[in-house]
């Protein structure tokens, strides 16, 4: 587990990794196969193969997601872990410290209570939330990265300077790394990672027409793609079992 979280904070310090989201132990352990130096959840894939939608798991059912998927393989695991699945900070700092004890890397905050509205908290409780993270992995003696996230793109709020303060504010309270999925441009990631700088920033690739390759040269240091996989997979399975119900027959394998 040492090993693991020490490798991850290496792959913070230079260059750029991409960390795919698995969903269940055969996904994580073909992602590996592949040559992923890291892992992340998916809060999203997590709900699926519950059969349930975004959002709709509890800190128990996430915790338990956590623990599988960090017992799959020795790969560092990144928790998606919402927005800590508390109202309180105090909340988010026992959460946290529950979700070190799966054995995760790194853990990421949202600013955007739960229930998937178009709110998020103010700056000063999203602060507040993100120093009670910070005193939770402090006090558990874990080296677990930080990863605080502003969601203002994905509720409409797309001002980009706003963004920027929120994630210098998180930074300060103690976020190791950055994250404000839904940020598309290729020029307003390069704005936004030298705004930051130097602590690292996270880009989701599905909300951007980037590469990886150009991520890259404008400092990105890492590139997760949230429940992109897992949707793909579901979509086949759908297909699939649609054709077998509708015709009694499966499409041809590879």
């Amino acid at each position: 587990m040492s090993e693991a979280r020490a490798k991850f904070r290496a792959l913070h310090q230079e260059g750029c990794f991409v960390i795919p989201n698995p969903w269940d132990a055969g996904s994580a352990i073909r992602l590996k196969n592949l040559g992923f130096q890291a892992l992340a959840s998916s809060s999203a894939a997590a709900a699926w193969t519950l059969g349930r939608a975004d959002g709709e798991l509890g800190l128990d059912d996430a915790l338990a997601h956590l623990a599988m998927l960090c017992a799959a393989t020795d790969l560092p695991v990144n928790a998606d872990f919402e927005e800590g699945f508390a109202g309180d900070a105090a909340g988010v700092a026992a959460s946290v410290t529950r979700a070190i004890a799966t054995g995760v890397a790194g853990l990421s905050i949202e600013d955007r209570p739960a229930g998937r509205g178009r709110d998020l908290y103010s700056l000063e409780a999203a602060v507040e939330r993100i120093r009670a993270a910070r005193s939770a992995i402090d006090a558990s003696g874990e080296d677990v990265i930080l990863v605080a996230r502003n969601e203002g793109f994905l509720v409409g709020r797309t001002d980009l300077g706003e963004t920027i303060a929120r994630l210098r504010a998180y930074a300060q309270a103690g976020a190791d790394c950055l994250y404000a999925p839904g940020v598309g441009e290729l020029s307003a990631i390069a704005e936004l990672v030298a705004a930051v700088a130097p602590k690292p920033v996270n880009v989701l690739l599905s909300t951007t027409h980037a590469t990886v390759a150009e991520l890259a040269g404008v400092g990105v240091r890492r590139v997760s793609v949230g429940g992109a996989l897992a949707a793909q997979a579901w979509k086949a399975f759908d297909e699939a079992a649609a054709l077998l119900a509708r015709e009694g027959r499966l499409p041809p394998r590879g």
